[in-house]
C-alpha cells in the first residue's frame, strides 16, 4: 500500500512540475508591446492591400460590363 501511495505522490509531483513549467514558459513567451504593435501594423497593411485589390477587381468588372454593352 505504501508503494502505491509513494508512486501516486511522485506522479502528482511530476504532473504539477510539468504544469508549472509550461505555464512559466508560456508567460515568458507572451508578446511584448512592440510585437503587438508590429502585428497591428501588419494586419493594417494586409487589410489595405485587400481593399485595393477588391477595388481593382471591381473596376475591371465595370470596364468589362461597359465595353460589352451589358449593364
Amino acid at each position: 500500500m505504501t508503494t502505491i501511495l509513494v508512486a501516486s505522490a511522485v506522479a502528482v509531483v511530476l504532473v504539477a512540475a510539468a504544469v508549472g513549467y509550461v505555464s512559466w514558459r508560456d508567460r515568458r513567451r507572451s508578446t511584448p508591446d512592440e510585437d503587438r504593435a508590429a502585428t497591428r501594423s501588419a494586419q493594417a497593411d494586409q487589410q489595405r492591400y485587400e481593399r485595393e485589390r477588391h477595388g481593382l477587381q471591381a473596376d475591371t468588372v465595370r470596364r468589362n460590363q461597359f465595353s460589352s454593352g451589358g449593364g
